[in-house]
């Protein structure tokens, strides 16, 4: 009688019986499909500012890694989970292999079931409870994921400006895909030639000259006075800027200068919207901005909108994109010998680690900030970036301090900035000052609180800002637990004079 060959489990090793026509015994087999159904990534793992910073940077040997550890999975499992093989995930983790196709990128972030706002890209949902994401993901021609080009960067500043309602609702501009989308896409995505051959008139150097210096004065006037009205003339600036690239006609230099003028003022017009208390609007603003300084190919300007974009992230409770976006900002700039801008981008990131309660990593980010600030400014840092020096240095670390719950710190940091910060720059004073009045309320020291808080008034009364005058309302909410205070009854009917309205609190 031919007797059958012995054939064994593929899991345990174990002798398989005749009557099992199957790869794996009966217990691997049950236990295979019981992994299968509940083997997942635990929640807490996307908390984790180490996995978000590596999918954030589309590093996704380090992000496996990282999942893998804090989720306590094993490499098998992650195999099972995203489709690639067990040997593909233990190169991608050390290193010698990367993922860089786009179809095995999406099976990679869906098979873990990623979050929509951590993902690189705007990805299928396949569990029954999430609703699908809309198959428009984004307006037309300013979806990020399509190629740069000077039509797509006129649209998307058609879409900022003068874009319906219904046009910026699907811009999705406050939306974590988008961010992802537009700082990944700035940070890899190819510059189309600006080379135009036009009917209209040749641009001239010295019209480019001229427009220059009117996004110059609209800079200025926003410093010292607040923004006020001038998102109006922002967007009449931009509207004019945006028909000299649809009409005239120009060489490559000649075309990148224009696009950098176009960064320039949508990054400005975009930071006088969100200082006017808009706090959706100002990111279609500034893609808009990133897109012209790709067609620019200036990469200090793309840092510089991504500086405000990380602004907009810590003041709007999305922290972790300003770490993102400083983030990468500087590692683009780390090579051009920019000590002031980099100095900048620190604060920023500072900002977003301190929002998060990352002390340790925020100090860090501010001791390099100093640093790079006491180098003093290079001959290779924008001329837009006069307004940086030891005072706004001081003044972001006491607003560091303050989040991190350490008044005293603050104050003193705060006093410091007084001291060194341009004294025409009136807003970003008022802001510290009303910080510091807080980090004094904070520490129960009404009478210097209330003086700092006068001063603050101040500085509120002669300035048009919609953030300051919120700042102002913090502070004034600080002392609902001392109203009685003669020191509160003070600043509280000051600040109601100025309203009109009665008390702000």
């Amino acid at each position: 009688m031919h007797q059958q060959p012995l054939r064994r489990c593929g899991r345990c090793g174990g002798q398989l019986s005749s009557y099992n026509t199957g790869t794996l015994c009966f217990a691997c087999a049950r236990s295979h499909s019981l992994d299968h159904l509940t083997l997942t990534v635990p929640e807490h793992v996307w908390s984790d500012p180490d996995v978000r910073d590596a999918l954030a940077t589309w590093d996704f040997g380090q992000a496996s890694r990282l999942i893998r550890l804090r989720g306590s999975l094993r490499q098998g499992d992650m195999a099972q989970l995203t489709g690639l093989s067990q040997a593909f995930l233990s190169m991608l983790e050390a290193g010698s292999r990367r993922l860089t196709n786009i179809d095995k990128i999406v099976e990679f972030l869906t098979g873990l079931d990623v979050p929509a706002e951590l993902a690189p890209l705007p990805l299928p949902r396949s569990t029954v409870d999430a609703p699908e994401p809309p198959r428009d993901q984004f307006a037309g021609d300013t979806d990020p994921t399509l190629p740069w080009t000077t039509a797509r960067m006129v649209a998307a500043l058609e879409t900022a400006v003068g874009g319906s309602a219904m046009d910026r609702r699907r811009f999705l501009t406050a939306s974590g895909i988008a961010f992802t989308a537009f700082v990944n896409a700035w940070d890899t995505a190819e510059a189309e030639p600006l080379l135009r051959a036009a009917a209209g008139s040749r641009l001239s150097d010295e019209l480019l000259d001229g427009l220059q210096r009117t996004t110059d004065s609209l800079r200025t006037m926003d410093a010292s006075d607040g923004s006020g009205t001038l998102t109006s003339l922002g967007n009449r600036h931009l509207q004019f800027l945006k028909h000299l690239m649809d009409e005239t006609s120009y060489d490559e230099a000649t075309g990148r200068r224009l696009a950098a003028i176009i960064a320039d003022t949508a990054t400005q017009t975009g930071w006088f919207v969100f200082d006017s208390g808009d706090r959706d609007r100002p990111l279609g603003y500034l893609y808009a901005a990133l897109r012209a300084a790709k067609a620019a190919q200036d990469v200090r300007l793309g840092a510089g909108a991504l500086s405000y974009l990380a602004i907009h992230a810590y003041s709007t409770g999305a922290p972790h994109r300003a770490v993102t976006a400083a983030q990468r900002a500087r590692g683009r700039i780390k090579k051009l010998g920019t000590p002031a801008l980099e100095a900048m981008l620190l604060t920023r990131q500072a900002r977003g680690h301190a929002k998060l309660g990352e002390r340790q990593a925020s100090l860090t980010a501010l001791g390099k900030a100093a640093e790079l600030c006491a180098q003093g400014r290079s001959e290779h840092d924008p001329d837009w970036l006069y307004w940086i020096n030891e005072g706004e240095i001081h003044g972001q670390a006491g607003s560091c301090y303050l989040d991190l719950g350490d008044p005293h710190s603050a104050i003193a940091s705060f006093a410091k900035a007084r001291e060194a910060l341009n004294p025409s720059d009136h807003r970003t004073r008022g802001l510290f000052l009303s910080r510091a009045a807080i980090a004094h309320f904070e520490q129960g020291d009404l009478e210097a609180g209330s003086a700092t808080a006068h001063e603050a008034l101040d500085l509120a009364d002669q300035l048009q800002s919609a953030r300051l005058s919120d700042h102002i309302d913090v502070m004034l909410r600080q002392l609902q637990p001392v109203i009685h205070s003669p020191y509160a009854q003070d600043v509280l009917e000051r600040a109601a004079g100025m309203t009109g309205t009665g008390s702000r609190i």
